[in-house]
């Protein structure tokens, strides 16, 4: 049996998700979700202005492809540092706690998707 053809490229991986979000929205759904939504704003926008493209979302995570490595970490620490600071109109008493790690190696590119 031939081998399928597979496109391949090397990309830094971002991925990101918010600790505790389960607790959050169990406590506070309405909240949580415009919490989340605000915070989206300022990490959509940071990723894009560190040349990273969006490829994957569900619920609390964020999955983000990068050229360079650099940008991708450069890009985790601006999203810290402006949800340190931000916290996107969020409670003091809790604030959004963003979990990110960059991984670089060998993806394959599945119709604009990467595996």
């Amino acid at each position: 049996m031939p081998a399928q053809s597979v496109e391949r490229k090397l990309a830094a991986i971002f991925a990101a998700d918010i600790a505790g979000y389960n607790r959050s929205m169990a406590r506070d759904e309405v909240g949580t979700l415009a919490r989340l939504k605000a915070c989206r704003a300022i990490i959509d926008g940071l990723i894009a202005s560190h040349r990273g493209r969006i490829f994957n979302t569900a619920g609390d995570s964020i999955v983000a492809d990068f050229v360079s490595a650099v940008d991708a970490v450069q890009c985790a620490v601006a999203v810290q540092a402006a949800m340190a600071t931000e916290d996107a109109g969020g409670a003091a008493d809790e604030p959004m706690q963003f979990r990110i790690g960059v991984h670089v190696g060998d993806v394959m590119v599945d119709r604009g998707n990467l595996r």
